[in-house]
Protein backbone atom coordinates (compact mmCIF):
# COMPACT_ATOMS: atom_id res chain seq x y z
CA UNK A 1 0.00 0.00 0.00
CA UNK A 2 1.11 3.75 -0.97
CA UNK A 3 2.83 5.06 2.37
CA UNK A 4 0.90 8.47 1.58
CA UNK A 5 -2.33 6.55 1.16
CA UNK A 6 -1.59 4.40 4.82
CA UNK A 7 -1.05 7.80 6.57
CA UNK A 8 -4.39 9.72 5.20
CA UNK A 9 -6.31 6.38 6.12
CA UNK A 10 -4.49 6.90 9.58
CA UNK A 11 -5.76 10.28 9.60
CA UNK A 12 -9.21 9.54 8.84
CA UNK A 13 -9.51 7.00 11.39
CA UNK A 14 -7.91 8.85 14.24
CA UNK A 15 -10.32 12.17 12.83
CA UNK A 16 -13.57 9.66 12.93
CA UNK A 17 -12.73 8.20 17.04
CA UNK A 18 -12.00 11.57 17.89
CA UNK A 19 -15.28 12.63 16.66
CA UNK A 20 -17.28 9.93 18.21
CA UNK A 21 -15.64 10.55 21.16
CA UNK A 22 -17.08 13.97 21.03
CA UNK A 23 -20.09 12.63 20.05
CA UNK A 24 -20.19 10.32 23.39
CA UNK A 25 -19.30 13.23 25.52
CA UNK A 26 -21.39 15.82 24.45
CA UNK A 27 -24.76 13.04 24.39
CA UNK A 28 -23.54 12.14 28.02
CA UNK A 29 -23.28 15.56 28.46
CA UNK A 30 -27.03 16.52 27.36
CA UNK A 31 -28.29 13.21 29.38
CA UNK A 32 -27.16 14.63 32.47
CA UNK A 33 -28.55 18.04 31.84
CA UNK A 34 -31.73 16.60 31.30
CA UNK A 35 -33.13 14.70 33.97
CA UNK A 36 -34.83 11.64 33.45
CA UNK A 37 -39.44 12.64 33.82
CA UNK A 38 -41.26 9.56 35.71
CA UNK A 39 -44.71 9.87 34.80
CA UNK A 40 -46.78 8.84 38.38
CA UNK A 41 -50.32 7.58 37.93
CA UNK A 42 -52.79 7.99 40.47
CA UNK A 43 -56.65 8.70 40.76
CA UNK A 44 -58.52 11.76 41.88
CA UNK A 45 -58.17 13.31 45.25
CA UNK A 46 -59.40 15.48 47.73
CA UNK A 47 -57.59 19.20 47.29
CA UNK A 48 -56.00 18.66 51.11
CA UNK A 49 -54.58 15.81 49.94
CA UNK A 50 -53.35 16.28 46.24
CA UNK A 51 -51.60 19.40 47.70
CA UNK A 52 -50.01 17.38 49.84
CA UNK A 53 -48.78 14.73 47.60
CA UNK A 54 -47.60 17.58 45.22
CA UNK A 55 -45.20 18.66 48.43
CA UNK A 56 -44.11 14.91 48.64
CA UNK A 57 -43.23 14.61 45.06
CA UNK A 58 -41.72 18.02 45.06
CA UNK A 59 -39.47 16.70 48.35
CA UNK A 60 -38.30 14.16 46.01
CA UNK A 61 -37.00 15.97 43.56
CA UNK A 62 -35.00 17.84 45.84
CA UNK A 63 -33.33 15.43 46.67
CA UNK A 64 -33.10 13.19 43.15
CA UNK A 65 -31.92 15.85 40.78
CA UNK A 66 -32.14 13.70 37.71
CA UNK A 67 -35.60 12.84 38.18
CA UNK A 68 -38.56 14.64 37.37
CA UNK A 69 -42.13 13.33 38.23
CA UNK A 70 -44.65 13.96 36.32
CA UNK A 71 -48.09 13.16 37.51
CA UNK A 72 -51.25 12.15 36.09
CA UNK A 73 -54.32 11.91 37.89
CA UNK A 74 -57.19 9.19 36.18
CA UNK A 75 -60.27 10.55 36.91
CA UNK A 76 -62.67 8.25 35.88
CA UNK A 77 -62.74 4.67 35.32
CA UNK A 78 -59.35 4.38 36.94
CA UNK A 79 -58.81 0.81 36.66
CA UNK A 80 -60.24 0.45 33.02
CA UNK A 81 -58.03 3.23 31.79
CA UNK A 82 -55.00 1.66 33.36
CA UNK A 83 -55.64 -1.76 31.76
CA UNK A 84 -56.63 -0.09 28.17
CA UNK A 85 -52.90 1.90 28.74
CA UNK A 86 -51.30 -1.22 29.94
CA UNK A 87 -52.22 -3.06 27.11
CA UNK A 88 -51.18 -0.40 24.73
CA UNK A 89 -47.94 0.15 26.59
CA UNK A 90 -48.54 3.61 27.45
CA UNK A 91 -49.11 3.23 31.15
CA UNK A 92 -47.59 5.17 33.71
CA UNK A 93 -44.08 4.01 35.25
CA UNK A 94 -45.32 4.15 38.57
CA UNK A 95 -49.18 3.50 39.62
CA UNK A 96 -51.41 3.32 42.47
CA UNK A 97 -52.61 -0.22 42.20
CA UNK A 98 -55.66 -0.97 44.96
CA UNK A 99 -55.65 -4.16 46.90
CA UNK A 100 -58.70 -5.06 45.75
CA UNK A 101 -57.05 -5.43 42.49
CA UNK A 102 -53.64 -6.66 42.68
CA UNK A 103 -54.45 -10.32 41.82
CA UNK A 104 -55.63 -9.64 38.29
CA UNK A 105 -52.54 -7.46 37.44
CA UNK A 106 -50.05 -9.74 39.02
CA UNK A 107 -51.84 -12.95 37.23
CA UNK A 108 -51.38 -11.11 34.09
CA UNK A 109 -47.45 -10.50 34.64
CA UNK A 110 -47.76 -6.44 34.08
CA UNK A 111 -46.26 -5.51 37.24
CA UNK A 112 -42.26 -5.60 37.88
CA UNK A 113 -41.44 -7.81 40.80
CA UNK A 114 -39.39 -5.43 43.30
CA UNK A 115 -37.57 -8.14 45.41
CA UNK A 116 -34.62 -7.62 43.50
CA UNK A 117 -34.35 -3.58 44.29
CA UNK A 118 -35.12 -4.31 48.05
CA UNK A 119 -31.98 -4.14 50.29
CA UNK A 120 -31.40 -4.59 53.60
CA UNK A 121 -31.51 -0.91 54.40
CA UNK A 122 -35.03 -0.49 53.11
CA UNK A 123 -36.16 -2.00 55.85
CA UNK A 124 -38.64 -4.71 54.76
CA UNK A 125 -39.60 -5.93 57.86
CA UNK A 126 -41.08 -2.27 59.14
CA UNK A 127 -43.80 -2.66 57.26
CA UNK A 128 -47.26 -4.33 58.88
CA UNK A 129 -47.24 -8.30 57.12
CA UNK A 130 -50.82 -8.28 56.37
CA UNK A 131 -50.44 -5.16 54.36
CA UNK A 132 -47.99 -6.51 52.49
CA UNK A 133 -49.57 -9.78 51.91
CA UNK A 134 -52.48 -8.25 49.27
CA UNK A 135 -49.71 -7.58 46.90
CA UNK A 136 -47.66 -10.90 47.17
CA UNK A 137 -47.25 -13.52 44.96
CA UNK A 138 -47.87 -17.30 46.08
CA UNK A 139 -44.62 -19.11 46.57
CA UNK A 140 -41.32 -18.89 47.32
CA UNK A 141 -39.10 -16.02 45.95
CA UNK A 142 -35.63 -15.84 45.24
CA UNK A 143 -34.03 -14.01 48.03
CA UNK A 144 -36.75 -13.58 50.11
CA UNK A 145 -35.94 -12.45 53.53
CA UNK A 146 -36.51 -10.27 56.33
CA UNK A 147 -38.48 -11.98 58.23
CA UNK A 148 -41.39 -11.45 56.08
CA UNK A 149 -43.89 -14.23 54.27
CA UNK A 150 -43.33 -16.02 50.71
CA UNK A 151 -43.86 -14.97 47.61
CA UNK A 152 -42.72 -11.81 44.79
CA UNK A 153 -43.40 -8.72 46.35
CA UNK A 154 -45.37 -6.60 43.10
CA UNK A 155 -45.98 -3.76 45.58
CA UNK A 156 -45.17 -1.57 48.67
CA UNK A 157 -48.69 -0.42 50.36
CA UNK A 158 -48.82 3.80 50.76
CA UNK A 159 -50.81 4.00 53.94
CA UNK A 160 -54.36 2.12 55.02
CA UNK A 161 -57.30 1.99 56.77
CA UNK A 162 -59.45 -0.49 58.50
CA UNK A 163 -62.87 0.27 59.96
CA UNK A 164 -64.01 0.80 63.22
CA UNK A 165 -67.18 1.79 65.03
CA UNK A 166 -68.00 5.95 65.23
CA UNK A 167 -70.50 6.34 67.47
CA UNK A 168 -72.25 9.03 68.61
CA UNK A 169 -71.29 10.68 71.67
CA UNK A 170 -74.59 13.00 73.08
CA UNK A 171 -76.81 9.95 71.65
CA UNK A 172 -74.64 7.57 73.93
CA UNK A 173 -75.28 9.85 76.67
CA UNK A 174 -79.17 10.81 76.41
CA UNK A 175 -79.96 6.83 75.99
CA UNK A 176 -77.67 6.06 79.60
CA UNK A 177 -75.00 4.38 77.78
CA UNK A 178 -71.55 5.22 78.79
CA UNK A 179 -69.33 2.64 76.10
CA UNK A 180 -69.22 1.62 72.69
CA UNK A 181 -70.23 -1.92 72.64
CA UNK A 182 -68.11 -4.94 73.07
CA UNK A 183 -69.88 -7.50 71.37
CA UNK A 184 -72.14 -7.65 68.33
CA UNK A 185 -74.92 -8.68 70.46
CA UNK A 186 -74.15 -5.58 72.31
CA UNK A 187 -74.77 -3.18 69.30
CA UNK A 188 -77.92 -5.06 68.51
CA UNK A 189 -79.01 -4.07 71.81
CA UNK A 190 -77.30 -0.63 72.03
CA UNK A 191 -79.32 0.38 68.70
CA UNK A 192 -82.92 -0.48 69.84
CA UNK A 193 -82.16 1.94 72.56
CA UNK A 194 -80.51 4.29 70.36
CA UNK A 195 -83.54 4.23 67.72
CA UNK A 196 -85.79 6.98 68.13
CA UNK A 197 -88.92 8.25 66.46
CA UNK A 198 -89.57 11.50 67.33
CA UNK A 199 -91.70 12.61 64.65
CA UNK A 200 -95.52 12.96 64.51
CA UNK A 201 -95.93 10.85 61.35
CA UNK A 202 -94.10 7.40 62.49
CA UNK A 203 -90.84 7.87 60.78
CA UNK A 204 -87.91 7.10 62.48
CA UNK A 205 -85.83 10.06 63.38
CA UNK A 206 -82.62 8.35 64.10
CA UNK A 207 -82.04 4.68 63.71
CA UNK A 208 -79.16 2.75 65.77
CA UNK A 209 -77.25 2.16 63.52
CA UNK A 210 -76.02 2.47 60.05
CA UNK A 211 -75.78 -0.57 56.98
CA UNK A 212 -73.35 -0.40 54.65
CA UNK A 213 -74.71 -3.54 52.55
CA UNK A 214 -71.53 -3.61 49.93
CA UNK A 215 -69.60 -6.87 50.31
CA UNK A 216 -66.65 -4.55 51.09
CA UNK A 217 -67.97 -3.71 54.05
CA UNK A 218 -69.77 -7.20 55.41
CA UNK A 219 -66.76 -9.59 54.14
CA UNK A 220 -65.60 -10.00 58.00
CA UNK A 221 -68.51 -11.20 59.19
CA UNK A 222 -68.35 -13.94 56.46
CA UNK A 223 -65.27 -15.35 58.00
CA UNK A 224 -66.26 -14.92 61.65
CA UNK A 225 -68.40 -17.61 60.66
CA UNK A 226 -65.92 -19.60 59.24
CA UNK A 227 -66.36 -18.46 55.62
CA UNK A 228 -64.79 -17.22 52.64
CA UNK A 229 -65.23 -14.70 49.77
CA UNK A 230 -62.93 -17.10 47.09
CA UNK A 231 -61.95 -20.48 47.21
CA UNK A 232 -58.51 -21.54 46.78
CA UNK A 233 -59.29 -21.63 43.01
CA UNK A 234 -60.62 -18.47 42.80
CA UNK A 235 -64.28 -18.91 42.81
CA UNK A 236 -67.11 -17.02 44.45
CA UNK A 237 -67.25 -18.95 47.90
CA UNK A 238 -69.76 -16.92 49.87
CA UNK A 239 -73.00 -18.77 49.52
CA UNK A 240 -71.84 -21.52 52.33
CA UNK A 241 -73.46 -22.21 55.19
CA UNK A 242 -71.24 -20.13 57.51
CA UNK A 243 -70.89 -17.48 55.11
CA UNK A 244 -74.77 -17.08 55.06
CA UNK A 245 -74.91 -17.07 58.86
CA UNK A 246 -72.97 -13.76 58.82
CA UNK A 247 -74.79 -11.89 56.87
CA UNK A 248 -78.03 -13.09 58.64
CA UNK A 249 -77.02 -11.18 60.97
CA UNK A 250 -77.47 -7.89 59.01
CA UNK A 251 -80.62 -9.05 58.11
CA UNK A 252 -81.88 -9.77 61.78
CA UNK A 253 -81.06 -6.26 62.99
CA UNK A 254 -82.55 -4.36 59.49
CA UNK A 255 -85.47 -6.32 59.06
CA UNK A 256 -86.24 -7.79 62.35
CA UNK A 257 -84.92 -5.15 64.87
CA UNK A 258 -85.87 -2.33 62.48
CA UNK A 259 -82.94 -0.39 64.20
CA UNK A 260 -80.65 -0.04 61.26
CA UNK A 261 -80.87 2.40 58.01
CA UNK A 262 -78.89 2.24 54.89
CA UNK A 263 -78.03 5.48 53.11
CA UNK A 264 -80.93 5.78 50.70
CA UNK A 265 -83.50 5.14 53.54
CA UNK A 266 -82.39 8.18 54.62
CA UNK A 267 -81.78 10.18 52.03
CA UNK A 268 -77.51 10.79 52.07
CA UNK A 269 -74.86 9.30 49.98
CA UNK A 270 -72.70 7.65 52.43
CA UNK A 271 -72.35 5.82 55.78
CA UNK A 272 -70.07 8.99 57.15
CA UNK A 273 -73.16 11.21 55.58
CA UNK A 274 -75.73 9.96 57.62
CA UNK A 275 -74.19 9.68 60.51
CA UNK A 276 -72.73 12.87 60.53
CA UNK A 277 -76.44 14.30 60.18
CA UNK A 278 -77.57 12.40 63.41
CA UNK A 279 -79.66 9.79 61.32
CA UNK A 280 -77.56 6.96 63.26
CA UNK A 281 -76.01 6.55 65.70
CA UNK A 282 -73.77 3.97 64.97
CA UNK A 283 -71.69 3.27 61.79
CA UNK A 284 -68.32 1.26 60.46
CA UNK A 285 -66.29 3.83 58.75
CA UNK A 286 -62.94 4.19 57.67
CA UNK A 287 -59.69 6.35 58.65
CA UNK A 288 -60.92 9.01 55.90
CA UNK A 289 -64.24 9.08 57.62
CA UNK A 290 -62.24 11.22 60.51
CA UNK A 291 -61.57 14.68 58.71
CA UNK A 292 -64.21 14.69 56.90
CA UNK A 293 -66.50 14.36 59.84
CA UNK A 294 -64.55 17.45 61.84
CA UNK A 295 -64.65 19.46 58.97
CA UNK A 296 -68.26 19.14 57.43
CA UNK A 297 -69.55 18.31 60.91
CA UNK A 298 -68.29 20.44 63.15
CA UNK A 299 -70.32 20.38 66.52
CA UNK A 300 -70.53 17.01 66.29
CA UNK A 301 -69.12 15.00 69.52
CA UNK A 302 -68.13 11.10 67.91
CA UNK A 303 -65.70 8.57 69.33
CA UNK A 304 -64.62 5.43 67.35
CA UNK A 305 -64.01 1.83 68.96
CA UNK A 306 -62.95 -1.18 67.68
CA UNK A 307 -65.14 -3.40 65.67
CA UNK A 308 -67.32 -5.49 68.20
CA UNK A 309 -66.59 -9.06 68.38
CA UNK A 310 -68.32 -11.32 66.36
CA UNK A 311 -69.21 -14.83 67.30
CA UNK A 312 -66.80 -14.49 69.46
CA UNK A 313 -64.49 -13.41 67.01
CA UNK A 314 -62.54 -9.91 66.69
CA UNK A 315 -63.18 -8.47 62.65
CA UNK A 316 -62.84 -5.67 60.78
CA UNK A 317 -61.69 -4.87 57.07
CA UNK A 318 -58.47 -3.87 55.78
CA UNK A 319 -58.55 -1.45 52.48
CA UNK A 320 -54.93 -0.90 51.19
CA UNK A 321 -53.01 1.12 48.00
CA UNK A 322 -49.36 0.11 47.04
CA UNK A 323 -47.34 2.16 44.58
CA UNK A 324 -46.11 -0.40 41.67
CA UNK A 325 -43.56 -0.53 38.78
CA UNK A 326 -44.54 -0.91 35.03
CA UNK A 327 -42.91 -4.00 34.18
CA UNK A 328 -42.81 -1.67 30.33
CA UNK A 329 -40.77 0.92 32.19
CA UNK A 330 -37.51 1.80 30.71
CA UNK A 331 -36.64 3.64 33.84
CA UNK A 332 -37.04 0.94 36.48
CA UNK A 333 -34.15 2.16 38.19
CA UNK A 334 -35.83 5.72 38.77
CA UNK A 335 -38.66 3.85 39.63
CA UNK A 336 -37.36 2.13 42.15
CA UNK A 337 -35.97 5.54 43.31
CA UNK A 338 -39.50 7.21 43.55
CA UNK A 339 -41.37 3.77 45.04
CA UNK A 340 -38.53 3.41 47.71
CA UNK A 341 -38.79 7.07 48.50
CA UNK A 342 -42.49 7.31 49.13
CA UNK A 343 -42.78 3.69 50.84
CA UNK A 344 -39.77 4.48 53.10
CA UNK A 345 -39.37 6.04 56.26
CA UNK A 346 -39.57 9.72 55.39
CA UNK A 347 -41.58 10.02 52.58
CA UNK A 348 -44.30 7.92 54.60
CA UNK A 349 -43.98 9.92 57.49
CA UNK A 350 -44.43 13.27 55.10
CA UNK A 351 -47.30 11.83 53.31
CA UNK A 352 -49.30 10.03 56.56
CA UNK A 353 -48.27 13.20 59.16
CA UNK A 354 -51.36 14.98 58.75
CA UNK A 355 -53.38 12.09 59.14
CA UNK A 356 -55.14 11.95 56.16
CA UNK A 357 -54.04 8.20 55.75
CA UNK A 358 -52.48 5.62 58.07
CA UNK A 359 -48.68 4.50 57.44
CA UNK A 360 -47.78 1.05 57.03
CA UNK A 361 -44.51 0.83 58.61
CA UNK A 362 -44.68 0.86 62.42
CA UNK A 363 -41.57 2.83 62.98
CA UNK A 364 -43.81 5.67 61.18
CA UNK A 365 -46.81 4.90 63.06
CA UNK A 366 -44.85 5.09 66.53
CA UNK A 367 -43.35 8.24 65.79
CA UNK A 368 -46.21 9.74 65.01
CA UNK A 369 -48.44 7.93 68.06
CA UNK A 370 -51.45 7.13 65.46
CA UNK A 371 -51.89 4.41 68.22
CA UNK A 372 -52.01 6.36 70.98
CA UNK A 373 -54.30 8.89 69.13
CA UNK A 374 -57.86 8.62 70.95
CA UNK A 375 -59.59 8.79 67.42
CA UNK A 376 -57.35 6.36 65.30
CA UNK A 377 -55.91 3.86 67.62
CA UNK A 378 -59.01 1.71 67.00
CA UNK A 379 -58.25 1.50 63.67
CA UNK A 380 -54.29 0.55 64.38
CA UNK A 381 -55.56 -1.71 66.68
CA UNK A 382 -57.47 -3.56 63.75
CA UNK A 383 -54.62 -4.48 61.36
CA UNK A 384 -53.93 -7.85 63.49
CA UNK A 385 -57.17 -9.27 62.76
CA UNK A 386 -57.91 -7.54 59.66
CA UNK A 387 -59.73 -9.35 56.57
CA UNK A 388 -57.85 -7.79 53.45
CA UNK A 389 -60.51 -6.78 50.82
CA UNK A 390 -59.90 -8.58 47.89
CA UNK A 391 -61.58 -10.61 46.02
CA UNK A 392 -59.72 -12.96 44.10
CA UNK A 393 -58.40 -12.53 40.39
CA UNK A 394 -61.86 -11.22 38.88
CA UNK A 395 -63.09 -9.18 41.54
CA UNK A 396 -65.46 -7.05 39.32
CA UNK A 397 -67.73 -10.55 39.14
CA UNK A 398 -67.44 -11.42 42.83
CA UNK A 399 -68.56 -7.77 43.99
CA UNK A 400 -71.12 -6.61 41.57
CA UNK A 401 -73.00 -10.31 41.91
CA UNK A 402 -72.99 -10.41 45.86
CA UNK A 403 -73.87 -6.50 46.12
CA UNK A 404 -77.13 -6.42 44.06
CA UNK A 405 -78.42 -10.04 45.55
CA UNK A 406 -77.60 -9.01 48.74
CA UNK A 407 -79.42 -5.69 48.86
CA UNK A 408 -82.54 -7.38 47.10
CA UNK A 409 -82.11 -9.48 50.55
CA UNK A 410 -82.04 -6.78 52.97
CA UNK A 411 -84.90 -5.23 50.83
CA UNK A 412 -87.04 -8.08 51.69
CA UNK A 413 -87.44 -9.01 48.17
CA UNK A 414 -86.29 -12.70 48.12
CA UNK A 415 -84.93 -15.08 51.14
CA UNK A 416 -80.72 -14.60 52.21
CA UNK A 417 -79.90 -18.10 51.09
CA UNK A 418 -81.29 -17.88 47.46
CA UNK A 419 -80.29 -14.66 46.56
CA UNK A 420 -76.82 -15.75 47.90
CA UNK A 421 -76.88 -18.13 45.96
CA UNK A 422 -77.83 -16.81 42.73
CA UNK A 423 -74.88 -14.57 43.17
CA UNK A 424 -72.19 -16.97 43.61
CA UNK A 425 -73.67 -18.84 40.42
CA UNK A 426 -73.90 -15.64 38.30
CA UNK A 427 -70.34 -14.75 39.98
CA UNK A 428 -69.10 -18.24 38.97
CA UNK A 429 -70.28 -18.08 35.16
CA UNK A 430 -68.87 -14.76 34.52
CA UNK A 431 -65.58 -16.45 36.14
CA UNK A 432 -65.61 -18.94 33.92
CA UNK A 433 -66.11 -17.08 30.86
CA UNK A 434 -63.17 -14.75 31.47
CA UNK A 435 -61.00 -17.48 32.43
Amino acid sequence: MNRGLLKFITLTLAIALILIGCQTLLTSQSQAGNPVVLKLGSWGASPAEQTLLRQVLHDFEDQHLGIKIRHEVIADQYMDVLKTRLIGEAAPDVFYLDALEAPFLINKTVLEPLNPYITPEFDLADFEAELLSPFQSQGQSQGQSHGQSQGQIYGLPKDYSTLALFYNKRAFAEAGITAPPQTWDELRAYSKRLTLDRNQDGRTDQYGFGVVPELARQAFKIKAYGGEIVDANGNAAFASRAGIQGLQTVIDQYRGDRTAAQKSDVGTNSGSEMFGQGRVAMVLDGNWAIPYLEETFPALEFGTAEVPTINGQSGTMMFTVAYVMNRQTPHKSEAWELISYLTGKEGMEKWTGTGFALPTRRSVAERLGYDQEPLRSAFVAGVEYATPWQAGAHPAAVVNNFDNQFISALLGEQPLPQAIRRAQESANREIRHAS
